[in-house]
């Protein structure tokens, strides 16, 4: 319970405090969304100052976005007027998160099955073949791939190239976003099946006549997958938050295209929502990784009263 208790109070002050620098840099920001680019009169840019809080001093700003924040509302778009930034996110992230977890589907099976037998195969042509074909992928861009898949699909006619509609529309981007995690999972376990291998507790699962598929099941994979555990944290939040690139590419209305134009229009409403809704969603998924910790690894269970 103490555990848990720090972990919320932890994620607490992280959010405050992400909230509270992300408030101050924007700030800092010369230059205001609507004033810039319409190059309003005077009148109307202290009319709309004092519609926004503008005007007031960046305490009160700060307090009264917090005092929204209670109520789930990360307030109004300096830029796209008539919308709600957590209405913008409620639209939008969906879409993400169904090409996020449609990738993931892709990614894990592949990264681990790919890692788990290369680190098998040391030495071998099959290991070879592997990370040749893992450094194949982490150095082609995302969206090098996505064109490519695209201009493929085009030629040939057997998926759809654009668009989000149906599940065929999906298939490109998600192999798109899911191909460099992939690879780079799967060296990550590569080198934990490896280094698994050759611990003492293996010699003695073998000594004590075990067959192999419980040793490799029950005993390597699960220990080999804990260093890659560290990855996945930001790794789901960058597939789940959407990808511009790809996004943009297949023309996906996701929350991807959201980051960049907000930091284009110095929309800083947008810009602190979309930082605050990043961290709480960083910040939950990796709680749920710690709690996963202590479930694959006893180890960690054992220093936990003494924490």
């Amino acid at each position: 319970m103490k555990f848990l208790l720090r972990k919320i109070a932890s994620l607490l002050l992280s959010l405050f405090l992400v909230s509270l620098l992300t408030f101050l840099f924007m700030h800092a920001i010369p230059g205001v969304s609507f004033v810039e680019e319409n190059a309003v009169p005077e009148e109307v840019a202290k009319a709309l100052h004092n519609y926004y809080g503008l005007d007031q001093s960046l305490f009160l700003q700060y307090i009264h976005f917090l005092k929204q924040l209670l109520h789930f509302n990360l307030g109004p778009s300096l830029h796209f007027q008539g919308h709600f930034v957590h209405e913008i996110i409620s639209e939008s992230f969906p879409v993400s998160f169904c090409l996020g977890l449609e990738a993931m589907a892709f990614a894990l099976p592949i990264g681990i099955l790919l890692g788990f037998f290369s680190g098998l195969s040391r030495y071998r042509w099959k290991d070879r073949l592997f990370t040749s074909i893992t450094a194949l992928a982490i150095s082609i861009p995302g969206f090098v791939l996505a064109t490519l898949l695209q201009y493929l699909a085009f030629r040939w006619d057997f998926l759809p190239v654009a668009r989000w509609g149906t599940f065929a529309h999906s298939l490109l981007p998600a192999f798109s976003l899911a191909a460099m995690p992939a690879a780079f999972m799967a060296r990550l376990i590569r080198a934990g099946v490896r280094e698994v291998w050759e611990q003492d507790f293996i010699l003695t699962a073998k000594a004590k006549g075990l067959s192999l598929p419980r040793i490799l099941f029950r005993h390597v994979l699960p220990n080999a997958c804990i260093p890659f555990l560290a990855y996945l944290g930001p790794l789901f939040v960058a597939i789940f938050t959407g990808s511009f690139a790809i996004e943009k590419i297949f023309g996906i209305p996701g929350l991807g295209q959201w980051f960049v134009m907000s930091i284009i229009n110095r929309d800083y409403t947008m810009i602190l929502g979309l930082a605050l809704f990043y961290s709480a969603l960083l910040l939950c998924i990796n709680f749920i990784i710690d709690l996963f910790y202590l479930w694959i690894d006893p180890r960690m269970r054992r220093k936990l009263p003494n924490a």
